[in-house]
């Protein structure tokens, strides 16, 4: 006998039995440490490089020109850092909805080539220099890549109805190689060597040099989409019942999986088109958050954000310090980071069956 459809809204309906944070922390106080680690970390970063500009002068410099190195705090540090929190913010909350959606704790741009896709979107459009769409091409580039990706990945999951790890893992690496195979095609086939070199460099990770530009590109996206995913909280929570369960809830589970999966892949594209591919962000930055407040998605959604941001931040200082006068790529030293964290992941959940974390 089918399920009994209830009237009730998805998005301010509770789930049954919703997981709970431990200790009864409040909301703001869970949410409010990892934002101030983050104010923290963006201060720092912007703070210390070749030349160090003391913290109090970093916000002084964006109101007194006097300052020393003002200059260089607004126009060179201050816009990079905060396309690396943009882009930290983005992944880590897209993991986190791809995790819920899927059921599968090795959900994330990156692992499942959704990251990969918007790439191939973004070379292309780098690579024959299209810009029928203005500054909006790029990141447009980016989402119809990753949108494609996102649609294959929901097409296996229905059909084979398994997302068990490693199928999931398999499926996302046959997506990934295909995607890097296109890629390599269409830098082979570059009509400049010049933008060979900066492809490869933006593929790897690259955020040197952003500008304000490049947060003008990212910013609205990021923040639009980010928003709706953290308002589907409820929808995710109850996700993770099961289809049967949420289903007998009232919500159109296919519906509101493509809105979830678009959105993310609109964010995806967005923080692609202006840092290339930056791996395991997605993936290291919920688990550790998860482990810490549970996975109630009204807390584990905003916490990784701050969180995912802060991380990034932190390894894009890493990427221009740890080596000096050699600089790393970002998407290096977050790989260095997480491919082990992965590692060990697969390894735990190799055994596991259905997929679900």
């Amino acid at each position: 006998m089918p399920p009994t459809s209830l009237t009730v809204d998805p998005d301010s309906a509770e789930p049954a039995d919703p997981p709970r944070p431990p200790r009864r922390r409040t909301r703001s106080a869970t949410i409010g440490a990892p934002a101030l680690v983050l104010i923290t970390v963006m201060i720092a970063a912007i703070s210390l490089g070749p030349v160090t500009v003391p913290w109090d002068h970093v916000l002084k410099a964006f109101t007194d020109n006097d300052i020393p190195y003002a200059s260089l705090v607004r126009d060179v540090r201050a816009p990079r850092v905060l396309v690396v929190a943009l882009v930290g913010a983005a992944l880590a909350v897209v993991g986190a909805v791809m995790q819920a959606v899927f059921r599968n704790p090795l959900a994330d741009p990156g692992i499942t080539g959704v990251a990969s896709g918007a790439a191939v979107g973004a070379v292309a459009v780098l690579v024959t220099g299209t810009s029928i769409l203005g500054a909006a091409t790029l990141p447009i580039g980016a989402f119809t890549g990753a949108a494609i990706t996102t649609l294959v990945l929901l097409i296996v999951a229905r059909v084979r109805r398994d997302t068990s790890p490693v199928t999931f893992v398999l499926v996302g690496v046959t997506i990934g190689s295909f995607c890097s195979a296109l890629t390599a095609a269409l830098v082979a086939n570059a009509p400049e060597d010049s933008a060979v070199r900066s492809v490869m460099f933006w593929i790897n990770g690259d955020l040197t040099a952003r500008t304000w530009n490049d947060v003008a590109l990212c910013a609205g996206p990021i923040l639009l989409g980010t928003a709706v995913l953290l308002s589907r909280h409820r929808t995710l929570d109850t996700l993770l019942l099961g289809e049967g369960t949420a289903t007998s809830m009232g919500i159109d589970v296919r519906r509101q999986q493509l809105v979830l999966l678009l959105t993310g892949a609109a964010v995806t594209g967005a923080a692609v088109a202006v840092a290339g591919v930056i791996g395991f962000v997605g993936l290291v930055v919920p688990h550790a958050v998860r482990l810490l407040l549970g996975s109630r998605h009204a807390l584990l959604l905003p916490a990784s954000m701050f969180t995912g941001a802060a991380f990034l931040v932190l390894a894009d200082l890493g990427a221009r310090l740890l080596f000096d006068p050699v600089i790393l790529q970002t998407g290096t030293v977050a790989a260095l980071i997480g491919s082990p964290v992965f590692g060990y992941l697969v390894l735990r959940n190799s055994g596991s069956h259905g997929g679900r974390s």
